[in-house]
């Protein structure tokens, strides 16, 4: 039977020799945290390497992934469809096993990490999942939830401030089936740490409500796995285990330094590695005995089997609750959940009440949240002000996880995380709110949802310079541009309750990806539509007022703008000009519409076009091309009433009559 030691040597030996041949890569950070690896997975890690989704698998998250060589080597030899020619292609084009680990590409992978401090916060976003299902689905003796969040965080992890926001919260919430590994290696890109990073690290997560573990040899795999039992007898908090190590452990000339973090070791000093570690195989050749010490499947395969047993006694006992446990965590939406938001927009289109776009989003949540239990809300502390608490709304607290609304605090980029690693886990729709120009906080979390493809929903509110007094800190400007430009996220900015309620339908319904709700705090007023303009809403953009025969000139507006935009078509009717207004809430899914629809909508051969929205203006080039013109935002706001400002930015019917000017005279029409 292999050492324990052996075990981990054969991580460290795929971690240096898959860097060699990709020539690139980080070998210091798997090499030495080999050995507190070794001790999770082969002595705590409940997984099954021969069903990645099984839903009540341990969760495991590498959030300094950079190390990614480390996660690799576990899941090949675990038994995970990850083969030794998968490993040898380390970094290379369309591998499985790429430079940072990718959530939907590498099997047991589960979630993209590598932007420091974010897999720590996403497991937070895990572990409470976890505990929440736990609450809602688990009966006496029957607890078919039960599983742990682990995560391995580095300096660099510990220095980002989401670690601060996420451990904060998770110390708050005392979520105790989270157990994070620090690497305590000293050591940085620029050298050692001792310098710019000198916390008390185990005293700052203890303020946070942490267990901590300090002073662990993190080379003894015996003494890492005798803290794993330690932090497993208390669920009161999370703990953290605090493991002193040696970055590149078994490197004779690079271990301890940076010279071993982001670069191979080179030929002589792998060499070198093998006789001080005494590994006489030669690279990506693992002897039998150690494949057979940590293949997982068997292992694996009966605990999923014991789990399942588990579940067919709770189905027979349960009936309704293992169906809604399994239907939530496949992420299918229960039958006729949709028809409280099509009675809601009949019933808008016929009140004709004008609403500001938060207040009817909140009034949407106050019919959905009964009809989807999967619904997780919350704010950043903008709960009154965003309108994510629906009526009846109950806050998760340490004491009380039979809630559905979580009280991120101020912690945007936190929150963003943590719906992420709540999305990844399963069994819940996260949704939360803030201020629209505070996007900024929580750009990094919203761009790994769109990149995981994760359905979630981000509530921003307060979307334009009409926010006002508060002056150009509190009106966004670049913020929907930096939505839109982001590759899988829909925005939709409805101009009306109506449109609103098309946006929230869009947003749940879509599986493969976030939205972001981009929602008034001014009236919106509900313009005359039937129910073929209604239908169209869905298609991300519509006909809202057209002209008889072919149009010449277009106007195409999202949001408060719309009713600006429809104020000058009026005008230019007037003038008895042929005018077509386009209102498109969301050009993402207008641009997954077929051809014939968005032809019909925006005909090529009308070429004198005016977009008007209240932002940066540039994306609008897409639809109005060299020869229209944008009516936007090209400098940061004023602090002054929200209607001033509109009005002295240049968002009157006056200015957007001179914008068709000029595109008329672009386009060679007479004015």
């Amino acid at each position: 039977m292999p050492t324990r030691k052996e075990l981990a040597d054969a991580l460290r030996v795929l971690a240096m020799d898959a860097v060699e041949k990709a020539r690139s890569g980080h070998p210091g950070a798997p090499m030495g945290m080999a050995d507190m690896a070794e001790a999770l997975w082969n002595g705590f890690l409940s997984h099954n390497p021969a069903n990645p989704k099984w839903s009540n698998r341990d969760r495991f998250v590498l959030s300094n992934g950079h190390a990614s060589m480390l996660l690799y080597g576990l899941l090949h030899l675990s038994g995970y469809d990850l083969s030794i020619e998968d490993i040898k292609n380390f970094r290379q084009l369309h591998s499985k096993t790429p430079g940072h680990p990718e959530y939907g590409l590498t099997p047991g992978v589960e979630i993209s990490t590598g932007p420091l401090g974010q897999g720590f916060a996403a497991a937070v976003g895990m572990a409470l999942a976890e505990r929440l299902l736990a609450e809602e689905f688990n009966r006496p003796d029957l607890e078919i939830v039960d599983h742990y969040t682990y995560v391995f965080m580095g300096d660099g992890c510990m220095m980002e401030g989401i670690s601060h926001e996420a451990a904060s919260l998770a110390g708050a919430l005392g979520l105790g089936k989270l157990i994070a590994f620090w690497d305590d290696n000293g050591i940085s890109i620029d050298g050692k740490v001792n310098d710019w990073f000198a916390d008390d690290t185990p005293a700052r997560f203890k303020a946070y409500g942490w267990r901590v573990l300090t002073d662990v040899d993190g080379q003894d795999g015996e003494a890492v796995k005798k803290a794993i039992a330690k932090a497993r007898r208390d669920k009161s908090k999370p703990c953290l285990i605090c493991c002193r190590t040696s970055i590149a452990f078994g490197s004779p000339g690079k271990g301890g330094s940076e010279k071993s973090h982001g670069a191979p070791l080179g030929e002589d000093e792998i060499k070198a590695v093998r006789k001080c570690l005494g590994w006489s195989n030669p690279p990506f050749d693992i002897p039998a005995p150690v494949k057979a010490a940590w293949d997982a499947r068997k292992k694996g395969q009966a605990a999923e089997k014991r789990w399942l047993a588990l579940f067919d006694k709770y189905s027979k006992a349960w009936p309704a609750p293992a169906a809604a446990y399994e239907r939530r965590m496949q992420g299918f939406l229960p039958e006729g959940w949709e028809q409280s938001l099509t009675a809601y927009a009949e019933a808008a289109q016929a009140n004709v009440q004008a609403k500001a776009g938060r207040i009817a989003s909140k009034e949407l949540l106050d019919h959905l949240a009964p009809a989807l239990p999967e619904l997780l809300g919350g704010s950043a502390d903008l709960s009154a002000s965003v309108g994510t608490r629906w009526e009846g709304a109950v806050n998760i607290t340490r004491t009380d996880f039979k809630g559905r609304y979580v009280s991120y605090g101020v912690r945007e980029f936190c929150m963003g995380c943590m719906m992420n690693g709540l999305s990844l886990h399963g069994g819940f729709i996260p949704y939360a709110g803030t201020f629209l120009v505070f996007a900024d906080y929580a750009k990094s979390a919203i761009r790994l949802a769109a990149m995981m493809r994760r359905r979630l929903v981000w509530v921003l509110t307060h979307d334009s310079i009409m926010v006002g007094e508060d002056g150009p800190t509190h009106q966004p400007v670049e913020q929907i541009a930096m939505l839109r430009s982001t590759p899988g996220m829909d925005v939709w900015r409805p101009c009306d309750a109506v449109e609103c309620s098309f946006a929230w339908r869009s947003a749940l319904e879509r599986a493969d990806g976030p939205t972001s709700l981009i929602l008034s705090r001014q009236n919106l007023a509900i313009p005359p539509r039937d129910g073929k303009k209604n239908a169209d809403i869905g298609r991300g953009a519509y006909i809202l007022k057209d002209c008889k025969g072919e149009p010449e000139i277009i106007l195409i507006a999202t949001g408060y703008e719309v009713h600006l935009a429809l104020a000058a078509a009026e005008a230019l009717e007037k003038k008895e000009r042929r005018v077509r207004l386009v209102s498109m809430p969301s050009a993402e899914v207008f641009e997954r519409q077929v051809l014939d629809y968005r032809e019909s909508v925006l005909p090529h051969n009308v070429r004198c076009r005016v977009a008007v929205e209240a932002a940066s203006g540039d994306f609008w080039r897409r639809y109005v091309g060299l020869d229209g013109t944008v009516v936007g935002m090209s400098s940061f706001g004023e602090s002054a009433p929200g209607p001033a400002a509109y009005e002295y930015f240049g968002f009157t019917v006056a200015k957007v009559l001179e914008a068709v000017k000029l595109a008329c005279r672009h386009c060679g029409i007479k004015e």
